[in-house]
């Protein structure tokens, strides 16, 4: 397919505006652009955990990376939340917009083939644990093709973080890179990951510390500065560019215009 392909990340997190997210993707697939959205759900997760009585619980790995721990209960409460809930509503929204919104997670038709992670470390405390019994999964193989059949058709595609094992099981994978990954099995040429902050700031909270450019030499010393979630954004950034996406960029998903903002040059551009 000759047309270039931008795909957006959606972050899960509180702030981030779905609504003006989905405005904007309305106006650019009028203007002729081809879209495919893959998003989170964290904090829909937290909170039906919370409400269900099975509260998330996080582990850090030794290099500083925070996950979500899913044991199988876990796994069920994410998925009620991420591929029920917030895909649906997300597909209803574009729908509401007159855009034939396509929605799926990375199970439907083994899009996305994830190995099982056999043992998690954590840290706890300064001792290290393993962890045997949790569903995540690292993503080796996205089925591009499907993508095309759907974008070629005129669908919008939807994508939920969730992949199938070797062995059929569904599995928890980090939404950041499973966007990256779904990128480079298009050859994107943008991936646009929209948060709740302006992009990847020197001095975290300072916004007026934003880095505007990042060449992709100066990704290792960025992923030392990231904090918290932002160090698995930056990790996507360089699996897509090393994957053969264009250019990524980590914007503000709260502005009115997010994705239009974005590539206008707004948050931080890393190519």
């Amino acid at each position: 397919m000759s047309q270039s392909i931008t795909v957006i990340k959606l972050g899960g997190t509180e702030g981030v505006d779905f609504s003006a997210i989905c405005a904007d993707a309305a106006e650019l697939l009028v203007q002729g652009q081809k879209l495919v959205f893959a998003h989170g759900g964290s904090a829909e997760a937290n909170a039906l955990g919370e409400a269900l009585g099975t509260p998330p619980k996080f582990v850090t790995s030794p290099s500083g990376y925070t996950s979500r721990y899913t044991d199988r209960k876990t796994l069920e409460v994410f998925l009620m939340a991420v591929n029920g809930k917030v895909n649906s509503l997300l597909v209803e929204q574009l729908h509401g917009l007159g855009i034939n919104a396509f929605g799926l997670s990375g199970m439907d038709g083994r899009l996305m083939l994830a190995a099982r992670k056999d043992a998690v470390q954590s840290v706890e405390n300064g001792k290290r644990k393993i962890i045997r019994d949790d569903y995540t999964g690292k993503i080796e193989v996205v089925n591009g093709n499907l993508l095309l059949v759907l974008l070629e058709m005129g669908y919008l595609p939807v994508i939920a973080p969730v992949a199938v094992s070797g062995k059929g099981e569904a599995l928890n994978v980090d939404a950041d890179r499973a966007a990256a990954m779904v990128a480079s099995a298009l050859k994107a040429e943008t991936l646009v990951l929209l948060t709740a902050v302006p992009g990847l700031m020197e001095k975290f909270p300072d916004e007026g510390t934003l880095i505007r450019s990042l060449p992709q030499a100066k990704l290792p010393a960025a992923l030392d500065m990231a904090q918290g979630r932002m160090k698995k954004k930056v990790l996507g950034a360089e699996e897509a560019l090393r994957g053969g996406v264009g250019k990524v960029i980590i914007a503000d998903g709260r502005v009115e215009k997010p994705i239009s903002d974005a590539l206008a040059g707004n948050g931080t551009l890393i190519q």
